[in-house]
């Protein structure tokens, strides 16, 4: 199962693995795919460099990359305590109320109640990009479409391949005429900010408007290998899967959090919900007690990115300490519902490209 993905990569299965685990996109990389790091949970740039270093040393060789988020518009840049002037007061006390209604314990007095992902920022994502391009990365990616002209330029001169998300045919050829080398065509039934378009329709959509300038991957409701060989059918040069490696063995230990482990596990394809609860843009999640008070009559609009995301941190923190699976903040697509055990990564990359390889052999008999 080779793709000319495979080639631009230096790869041997086209899969493009996103994850905020360094363990598991070391993993991904190592069984043949490319593993790619989410940056945006690293405020400080040392500790994202200091996880690239491990990726360096624990990749085999193998190449790998890194997703940033770069919001096209912001309220304002600076400092956190001048964004947090930006937050409503009755947005902080509906939050506090919820999680007493939910019965969410304060964190610990020796834990610190943060300052927000900065990562969502985006000066702290140009820093993110200074840190990758000091590291033998394969591919710098732009979870909210493609990445300033400038950034792309740097990342061109430095040998990168650029890759951007986009939920629109009209958006990919925007990124292709800026410069983007790899558009991700992310369907509506993807975890994290997604748009409103079904992959179904969305990646031949994609494929007929830029399919032949550059390679498109499809991403949404990938989690096996017929729904890869899918992915091929409808012209795409590869898939980005990002939820089903939340299941793995090198993420579950990683995090070490039950909780999250139980309601991964039990959830089915009608428990997430798409909102911008999570981050003030448009993202899927799981359905839970929490996602729901913010559908509750009375309840107020979630904030703008980044504002939002500073709001809810510290709820986050809590809710994910609390212990209960019905409240866990976590983003994941529609394919939880095919998550039902823990394996390793290497383990469910075999099992997808031995289901691909039978489900094109299969197809190919019905000539």
């Amino acid at each position: 199962m080779r793709t000319a993905l495979c080639a631009l990569l230096g790869i041997e299965h086209p899969i493009v693995g996103f994850t905020p685990s360094e363990h598991v996109a070391a993993a991904i990389s190592r069984a043949g795919g490319l593993g790619v790091l989410g940056c945006v949970r690293f405020n400080d740039p040392g500790e994202l460099d200091a996880t690239l270093t491990w990726l360096d040393k624990h990749t085999d060789g193998r190449p790998y990359g890194v997703d940033v988020v770069m919001p096209a518009r912001v309220p304002t840049e600076g400092a956190a305590v001048d964004l947090d002037r930006l937050i409503p007061a009755e947005h902080r006390e509906f939050v506090e109320n919820t999680l007493t209604k939910l019965g969410v314990p304060p964190l610990p007095e020796d834990s610190p109640a943060g300052d927000g992902v900065l990562g969502w920022l985006h000066s702290i994502a140009r820093e993110h990009v200074d840190v990758a391009l000091a590291h033998p990365v394969r591919l710098i990616a732009n979870a909210l479409g493609p990445p300033p002209p400038d950034v792309i330029e740097r990342a061109h001169a430095h040998g990168l391949v650029v890759a951007a998300l986009a939920g629109r045919a009209a958006h990919a050829h925007a990124q292709v005429d800026g410069g983007v080398d790899i558009v991700v065509a992310q369907g509506y039934e993807a975890g994290g900010h997604t748009g409103e378009i079904a992959s179904m329709v969305l990646v031949p959509e994609i494929v007929d408007a830029v399919g032949e300038r550059v390679p498109v991957l499809a991403a949404g409701g990938i989690g096996c290998g017929r729904q890869v060989a899918a992915a091929l059918a409808l012209g795409a040069a590869g898939v980005w899967m990002g939820s089903c490696w939340l299941t793995t063995e090198e993420y579950v230990i990683g995090t070490a959090q039950p909780a999250l482990r139980e309601a991964l596990l039990a959830a089915s394809s009608a428990d997430t919900v798409r909102s911008r609860i999570y981050s003030g843009k448009p993202a899927r999640l799981l359905r839970n007690r929490w996602s729901q008070a913010w559908s509750e009559p009375g309840a107020p609009e979630p904030l703008p990115m980044p504002l939002q995301n500073l709001l809810v941190s510290e709820a986050h923190s809590r809710l994910m300490r609390a212990g209960d699976p019905t409240v866990v903040p976590m983003p994941v697509g529609q394919i939880v519902g095919r998550m039902n055990e823990v394996r390793p990564v290497a383990e469910v990359m075999a099992a997808l490209v031995a289901e691909t390889d039978e489900t094109l052999a299969r197809l190919a008999g019905l000539r």
